[in-house]
């Protein structure tokens, strides 16, 4: 409580967290509006979920799509997969297709499947597609650890003993 008092726009993000799971969405969208002033992508991210959802609020494509903006300009993946899912619904395949690249090369796996569909249906060519898996790639190496394959196996081993 000491850091979402100190203005701190991750505990308030989480502070957020914890009050959607207990269904307190007024609560979340309190602390995440606050945490998206302070410029949180993962809060921008939330608000937008939740203005396409109506939960907590009422719907709104226009605010949905200004967080998703503001998500997807602080680094926040699947909102950068969103906005190409949302500007490719709205008929702007050019624009769909430059969000999915940029998901895809930071290892966004529905935007690569996305963009394999417009490689198939040739709306990008064989160069663009090939740049985009090989960035893919890249990303998924990057994020590949000793200690991650550690935690991973302990995560598998506690989840096996739960059930």
């Amino acid at each position: 409580m000491k850091r979402v008092e100190a203005n701190d726009p991750t505990a308030m993000f989480h502070m957020g967290l914890m009050r959607q799971e207990k269904g307190d969405y007024d609560g979340a969208f309190e602390y995440w509006t606050k945490a998206a002033a302070l410029g949180n992508a993962d809060a921008h991210f939330e608000l937008a979920l939740m203005y396409h959802e109506g939960k907590g609020v009422e719907k709104d494509k226009k605010k949905e799509l200004h967080h998703l903006e503001e998500a997807a300009i602080g680094g926040e993946l699947n909102a950068r997969h969103n906005l190409g899912c949302v500007e490719g619904n709205n008929g702007r395949t050019e624009r769909a297709m430059k969000h999915h690249i940029i998901a895809a090369n930071m290892g966004h796996d529905g935007s690569l499947d996305a963009l394999k569909l417009c490689y198939r249906d040739g709306l990008i060519s064989k160069e663009v597609f090939a740049a985009a898996l090989r960035g893919h790639q890249t990303a998924v190496d990057a994020m590949k650890s000793p200690q991650r394959k550690v935690a991973e196996e302990a995560l598998q081993r506690m989840e096996a003993e739960a059930t």
